[in-house]
């Protein structure tokens, strides 16, 4: 009886041990990867988050059905890259940053072309997707932050101005030799649209899309309210709960462009990433965030980008000027604190969380 049940005790020890070596086997890799783009579902809210354009996305929408559309939109956003990067060899861009003409095959390179000439009209060119070779000379690109002292900005600026490109609804063409295009200023704006209108056809009318801090509201939350973005404080430190103004958006799009964290010192200078197409030369002024509010992203991404360029005093006239546009703008109050304007229109969805 002593020998059946030690015989016992002894099966059930090497059962466990092997169920513990099999699920340890089929678990080995899992350790090494971190998922973060399984959709989460609660009560018909989807929740969805990845990776695009060099940066992350996350999306949320109210969806009776509670359909798992992340691979669709995943495609999706592959092939809007195939037009539009940069960093993809052969893309659209790609392509005609090599050559000097390009036919359109895909359909996301000609309405960013048309958007851009009306914000590049709008804003006296300080929105100038052709710019992006001012901004690797001065350190923003692959090559990090230095100066080469040999470069001659005013010779670089003859391949700046997108005035010196044309197109048509068939064909992308160069006036002068050595424009290169980068919409990287627009391109999460756009994408973000393009996966909102990928929802709305799908029958989903309550959405929140956000690539790169780009975001596109529509409809309401899961508590029936508006949906709610936070603005950071403009300080480097400052971390992503650190926010300064919040904004309820109302079937809206809503871009930031900021120039408190991309930067660095040279000689006790501070180097601004946001580059003057007009001078060549990086920025100097205090407006130190500016959010655009607009009917869709792509449109406020191009300005505030813009106002950037601009500073505080023409970003103001330029939201006077404009009746597509909502501005709520950061400052140096030059006491060492901030200083905000928004648009009249922006403030009844605008409330601040503390005082600034």
């Amino acid at each position: 009886m002593r020998q059946n049940a030690r015989k016992n005790i002894i099966y059930s020890i090497v059962l466990l041990v092997a169920v513990m070596l099999v699920y340890s086997w089929r678990n080995r890799d899992k350790t090494e990867t971190t998922v973060t783009e399984t959709p989460v579902s609660v009560a018909g809210k989807m929740i969805l988050s990845g990776k695009t354009m060099g940066t992350t996305y996350n999306i949320t929408y109210l969806d009776e059905e509670s359909r798992d559309l992340q691979t669709s939109i995943d495609s999706l956003l592959e092939v809007f890259n195939e037009s539009l990067s940069t960093y993809i060899p052969d893309s659209e861009l790609s392509q005609f940053n090599l050559d000097d003409t390009l036919d359109f095959k895909l359909p996301y390179l000609l309405p960013v072309l048309e958007a851009s000439k009306k914000v590049y009209d709008n804003t006296n060119g300080a929105f100038d997707p052709t710019v992006g070779p001012l901004v690797n000379i001065w350190g923003f690109g692959p090559g990090g932050p230095e100066l080469k002292d040999s470069v001659d900005i005013k010779n670089l600026l003859k391949t700046v101005g997108f005035d010196k490109i044309a197109f048509d609804q068939n064909q992308l063409r160069k006036k002068v030799q050595g424009i290169y295009l980068d919409f990287s200023a627009i391109a999460k704006g756009y994408g973000s649209d393009v996966v909102a209108d990928y929802l709305k056809n799908k029958g989903i009318s309550n959405y929140l899309v956000e690539i790169g801090g780009e975001l596109v509201a529509k409809g309401q939350n899961e508590k029936g309210e508006l949906w709610k973005v936070g603005v950071n404080r403009p300080e480097v430190s400052a971390n992503a709960s650190a926010l300064l103004g919040i904004i309820a958006l109302k079937d809206k799009g809503m871009a930031t462009s900021g120039n408190y964290r991309n930067f660095y010192v040279r000689d006790s200078v501070k180097i601004s990433h946001t580059i003057n197409p007009a001078t060549g030369y990086p920025v100097n002024h205090t407006l130190l965030s500016a959010t655009v509010v607009a009917d869709n992203c792509m449109m406020a991404d191009a300005y505030a980008t813009a106002m950037m360029v601009m500073g505080k005093d023409e970003a103001i006239s330029l939201d006077e000027k404009l009746d597509e546009i909502e501005v709520f703008l950061i400052y140096d109050d030059g006491n060492g604190g901030f200083k905000t304007f928004a648009s009249e229109s922006l403030k009844p969805f605008l409330s601040f969380p503390q005082a600034n």
